[in-house]
C-alpha cells in the first residue's frame, strides 16, 4: 500500500506553506503528493450546481509546482490529479513529463482526465465535444514518445514524422485516469490506464472494472486504484476500519485528506497521524 496526500484545490498562501507541506509529507514517509490540474479560474457562483473550489481557484500549475518540489524533497512522487489532457498539445505534455521524470529521478506519474468545464476548453481553443476520443489518441502518442526516440504516427488529431524526445524517461511514465463510473468510461480505463482515480465511491464500479480488465486481457491484481480517505475525528480505530475496507476493495494507493473543519498545520498533523496508523496496520 502506498500513501499520499493532495494540495487543496485552491493555492496555498505563500511559497513557504507549499515548501513546509511537501517537506512534512516527505519526512513523514508519504509516498506521493497530488495537485489538481485546472488551469484557469472563473468568478464564484458561475456554476451554481458545482462547488466553488472546483472552478474558482487560484490553482497551482502542476509541472511548475512539481519541479520545485522535486528539488526540495527526497522520496515523494508527484502526480497531477488530474491534468486535463485534451486541453493541451500532446508533444508539450510528453516533453514536460519526461523532463520532470528525468530531473526527479523517476518520481513522476501522470494523472489525466477530461473535465467538465467548457470555459477552460474555450480559452485554450480546444474542442470539448471530442475530448474523450482525443485523449485516447493522446495516450497512445504519449507512450510512443516515451519509449521510442523518434516516432512516426498519423491519427485523427496527431501527425508525427520521425520526431521525438530523443532522451527517453528511464521507465515508461505511469498514466492514471481520473473518471466517473459510466460503462464507456470504465471500458476506456480498462483498455488504456495504468491505474484509476475514481471520482466518488468506487465500491459499486470495481467489480465491473475488474471484469473489463480481464476482457481486455489484463490482470486486475496488477492494476492501480487510488482511494480517497478522510482522517475523521473518530480516531485510529475508525481509520483502520475504513482503511481495511479500501484495501479489500483493491486499493493500491490511499490519498489522505483532513476533515473540512481543519486547515493549515492542524489539518497536516491529522493527515500525518492517520498515515502512521494506516501504514502500521495495512503495510
Amino acid at each position: 500500500m502506498k500513501f499520499g496526500a493532495g494540495f487543496s484545490l485552491g493555492a496555498m498562501p505563500d511559497a513557504a506553506a507549499v515548501r513546509d507541506f511537501a517537506q512534512t509529507l516527505d519526512g513523514a514517509g508519504f509516498d506521493y503528493v497530488t495537485v489538481g490540474g485546472h488551469l484557469l479560474s472563473v468568478e464564484a457562483n458561475r456554476y451554481p450546481e458545482r462547488p466553488n473550489p472546483t472552478y474558482v481557484g487560484p490553482f497551482h500549475e502542476p509541472f511548475v509546482l512539481f519541479s520545485y518540489l522535486a528539488a526540495i524533497t527526497r522520496r515523494l512522487a508527484f502526480r497531477p490529479s488530474i491534468l486535463i489532457l485534451p486541453m493541451f498539445q500532446t508533444a508539450v505534455v510528453a516533453k514536460q513529463a519526461a523532463e520532470l521524470s528525468f530531473l526527479s529521478g523517476g518520481r513522476f506519474e501522470l494523472g489525466i482526465g477530461i473535465s467538465w468545464n467548457p470555459t477552460e476548453y474555450q480559452a485554450m481553443n480546444q474542442e470539448m465535444r471530442t475530448r474523450g476520443r482525443r485523449m485516447e489518441e493522446q495516450v497512445e502518442v504519449l507512450r510512443r514518445l516515451w519509449t521510442e526516440p523518434f516516432v512516426s504516427f498519423e491519427g485523427r488529431w496527431h501527425k508525427l514524422d520521425r520526431v521525438g524526445l530523443n532522451r527517453l524517461p528511464g521507465a515508461p511514465i505511469p498514466i492514471w485516469f481520473g473518471t466517473g463510473t459510466d460503462e464507456a468510461v470504465l471500458r476506456r480505463v480498462a483498455k488504456l490506464a495504468d491505474g484509476w482515480i475514481p471520482l466518488g465511491d468506487a465500491a459499486d464500479a470495481m467489480p465491473k472494472l475488474q471484469q473489463y480488465l480481464r476482457e481486455a486481457g489484463r490482470d486486475p491484481a496488477a492494476f492501480g486504484l487510488t482511494a480517497r480517505f478522510v482522517a475523521t475525528h473518530e480516531g485510529p480505530a475508525a481509520w483502520v476500519e475504513s482503511g481495511k475496507r479500501l484495501q479489500d476493495l483493491g486499493a493500491t494507493h490511499i490519498s489522505i485528506t483532513a476533515p473540512p473543519d481543519l486547515a493549515g498545520p492542524q489539518a497536516l498533523a491529522q493527515m500525518v497521524a492517520a498515515k502512521v496508523v494506516l501504514a502500521g496496520e495495512l503495510g
